[in-house]
């Protein structure tokens, strides 16, 4: 995709489509509800961590799926210093953060956390976001990366499963959450 602002089409994509593309930072695109969202890698500045930390303090307790992100303050501090150290793309409109991923480095794998602000769901920035973030990975040398998700959390399953990754297991109490992993090489 060549254009500087890109049509965002939500129902583009299905399950038999083949990995990627994935984009790299920065790019815009128009999401399904018409709105400009700029995706910029990760600057760790003050101002971004702010524009993070507002996004998530309007996050319900339905939207923080496996208790993150943090609802305390200070716990949320905790885990934005930790989440920092990882590659990470925040997407924004009318400058304030709307969307955030992030690939943190484990021992053999990365570990992928995506976030979008429930006012901005199902237009297409949690797929643009993923896509950026993964471009952004590959052009980084990361190779395979994971993630668990609520199996009952079916929109997100849907969009994991849409650009490749596939179950590789279970986890969490009962066996809630579905493990799923993808290759970048």
């Amino acid at each position: 995709m060549s254009t500087d602002v890109e049509k965002f089409d939500a129902h583009e994509e299905s399950d038999t489509d083949a990995v990627g593309p994935f984009s790299t930072p920065p790019r815009s695109i128009v999401d399904a509800d018409g709105r400009t969202i700029r995706l910029r890698g990760a600057d760790e500045s003050s101002d971004e961590r702010a524009s993070l930390a507002a996004m998530y303090d309007e996050f319900g307790t339905a939207d923080r799926a496996q208790g993150i992100p943090p609802a305390a303050p200070r716990r949320r501090e905790a885990w934005l210093d930790r989440i920092a150290e990882g590659l990470a793309v925040v997407a924004t409109h009318d400058g304030r953060a709307v969307g955030h991923g992030v690939l943190l480095d484990g021992d053999e794998d990365h570990e992928l956390a995506l976030f979008v602000h429930p006012g901005y769901r199902s237009a297409g920035i949690g797929s643009a976001v993923l896509r950026t973030l993964l471009g952004h990975g590959r052009s980084a040398g990361i190779e395979r990366v994971w993630l668990s998700v609520q199996r009952t959390n079916r929109a997100a399953v849907h969009l994991y499963r849409t650009v490749g990754f596939r179950p590789t297991g279970t986890a969490g109490q009962m066996k809630a959450a579905l493990e799923m992993t993808l290759s970048l090489r």
